[in-house]
């Protein structure tokens, strides 16, 4: 906290009326690639994520600086937002966008911004992009409940960042709890968070980075998406369905009896995607019955199977991620694990007992450079726990710090 004081106070120059958000990073261990077909998942907010210190101002200027990427951004928010410019910036102009479409904006911020982790399969650009729509309702007094903030920013993403997902990333950063599992329906919306078993075993949560960073947007996250809507649309043309507008069409709205008559007929690419999703629909419900009776050994082979059918059914994941997981699955202390995120690049995660993180980092370590020597400046491990989700407050700078 004290790098982001410094550099607001070096770039702005005040002590006073300043406000903090702590907007998490997320894991999904079930319910991958899912939410853009409406379907189950699950979550944990982390203890790691996006600070955000700023002070409202009094016109409508906003005026952005980074701790982790260079450039300064600035822009006015009390008019349209333009197209993307291409840098960080483009996220508070998005959550600019989605805010505007609802509420009449007129006062900016000043603002400094941080990640604490490295890029990659923890949903940066959702908790990013919920720090600005927190920031800038606070700034023009709009009260939001945390589910409205949920949709709002991922709005922003679909709409004005160009990613076609659901909202399973801003749902875990948003309504995450430390002391439980979220579980959500991305057809209903409808939510809970399941408290932990007392008699589930301790675990910390592993993020293995591969030492690549990517971006969604240029990845093929958006062409995974229209191949599942592309299964759907062949499922019911092969029953005589009515078909909707492809983007209103949604795996989740085809039964797996129509699944299972059609699979054969349709290309096998599609299958394989459909295959993913009514699989990973039966695991998440399995998973929330594990993790309600403190079953973590199964909770966590489910996450495995979860791995397995993204590699083969959804084809996501690089060599980098793939080691990382044939690696780390035997390993003793490892319950359980999959890709972060969307499996392109970026991290694996995986549920582990405490006692024995300090084998798994060495093994998976000297395992993977050595398959890998060229990543060996940029391959990391972190250790993190669930955290609550998104929150504002008032900051006050030490005494000490004021001068």
């Amino acid at each position: 906290m004290k790098a982001l004081e410094e550099a607001y106070r070096s770039h702005f120059g005040r002590n006073e009326g300043l406000y903090h958000i702590f907007s998490p990073y997320r894991i999904c261990p079930l319910g991958a690639h899912v939410d853009h077909q409406h379907g189950l998942v699950t979550g944990f907010a982390i203890d790691k994520g996006v600070d955000l210190l700023f002070s409202v101002r009094d016109d409508a200027r906003v005026s952005l600086v980074s701790l982790t990427f260079d450039g300064d951004v600035e822009f006015d928010i009390d008019t349209p937002s333009l197209v993307k410019q291409g840098n960080w910036g483009d996220y508070a102009r998005g959550a600019k966008y989605a805010l505007r479409k609802r509420f009449a904006l007129t006062k900016g911020i000043d603002g400094v911004i941080r990640g604490s982790l490295p890029v990659g399969g923890l949903s940066s650009s959702a908790a990013v992009l919920i720090a600005y729509v927190m920031a800038f309702a606070k700034a023009n007094n709009i009260s939001l409940q945390p589910f409205e903030v949920v949709k709002i920013a991922s709005e922003a993403e679909r709409e004005y960042i160009g990613l076609n997902n659901g909202i399973l990333d801003q749902a875990c950063i948003a309504l995450g709890k430390k002391d439980g599992l979220l579980f959500l329906d991305c057809d209903s919306d409808e939510y809970r968070i399941i408290k932990r078993n007392p008699s589930m075993p301790d675990f910390e949560i592993g993020i293995f980075f591969s030492g690549l960073t990517r971006s969604l947007v240029n990845s093929d996250y958006n062409l995974r998406v229209f191949e599942c809507k592309t299964a759907a649309w062949n499922m019911l043309a092969y029953k005589q369905s009515p078909l909707r507008p492809f983007e209103k069409t949604f795996l989740r709205d085809v039964p797996k009896s129509v699944f299972e008559e059609t699979r054969d007929i349709m290309p096998a690419r599609f299958a394989r995607r459909a295959e993913h999703f009514y699989s990973e629909y039966r695991r998440v419900r399995q998973g929330v019955t594990a993790w309600e009776t403190g079953n973590l050994q199964l909770f966590g082979k489910l996450s495995f199977d979860s791995c397995e059918s993204s590699i083969h059914n959804y084809e996501c994941g690089s060599p980098e991620l793939i080691a990382i997981y044939e690696i780390m699955r035997p390993l003793k202390g490892v319950y359980g694990g999959r890709f972060s995120g969307a499996g392109f690049k970026g991290a694996v995660i995986a549920l582990v007992d405490p006692a024995e993180k300090e084998n798994i980092e060495r093994a998976l370590t000297e395992q993977y450079l050595a398959r890998f020597p060229e990543y060996e400046s940029t391959f990391r491990i972190f250790w993190v726990r669930p955290a609550d989700g998104a929150s504002l407050s008032e900051h006050k700078l030490q005494a000490g710090d004021m001068n």
